[in-house]
């Protein structure tokens, strides 16, 4: 009986964390090309039904995609089929929208990818669109696929700072935790 109200409060906790944080959507498994596609389907029935500015809705679905595809092809948990595992959270709280995700990262490959993340964080929109344009010119593909846009291409559509975080998980992995904020007010246009 005691394991039953334990696992009830647990999820009870949970529930409220999710409400608190204005979270609609969590997802912890694999990521491949169709789940990608029910969670943008998904996310833009919830902006359609609470009536969102069409802007910011575009805003919101790409950043999405991008992230989703990030992880799909750069999560260093690549199983079977070419399937990235991770973690994916949206939400909205007061007038700003949130895409979390988070999937492992090799040791090997964190020096290089928070390089890029403190360079496109300290671009000035200007750069970051010089950069793009570069990037589509010169850019190689990575071992996995990239040209390395998708950082690019998230801070120039929000205007944002990526936010994201390193966590040791042992000596070989990070847990890479990166937040994308959608300031919807930032992107309604004035009637």
């Amino acid at each position: 009986m005691n394991l039953t109200f334990n696992f009830i409060k647990s999820i009870s906790n949970i529930y409220d964390e999710m409400i608190d944080n204005g979270f609609s959507l969590v997802y912890l498994g694999e990521f491949s090309h169709e789940i990608t596609k029910m969670f943008t389907q998904m996310a833009e029935s919830d902006m359609e039904k609470n009536s969102e500015e069409r802007s910011v809705q575009r805003k919101v679905y790409h950043v999405m995609v991008e992230t989703l595809q990030n992880m799909n092809k750069h999560s260093d948990e690549i199983k079977e089929r070419n399937i990235g595992n991770g973690l994916f959270i949206i939400g909205k709280k007061n007038d700003t929208y949130y895409v979390i995700t988070s999937n492992k990262v090799a040791s090997k490959h964190k020096d290089h990818l928070e390089q890029a993340l403190i360079t496109v964080n300290a671009a000035t929109p200007d750069e970051l669109k010089q950069m793009y344009k570069r990037q589509i010119k010169e850019g190689r593909l990575s071992e996995k696929g990239g040209a390395g846009l998708g950082l690019i291409d998230i801070a120039r559509k929000t205007g944002e700072i990526l936010n994201y975080q390193f966590l040791p998980l042992d000596e070989d992995n990070y847990f890479f935790i990166l937040k994308v904020e959608i300031n919807a007010k930032k992107f309604v246009k004035d009637v």
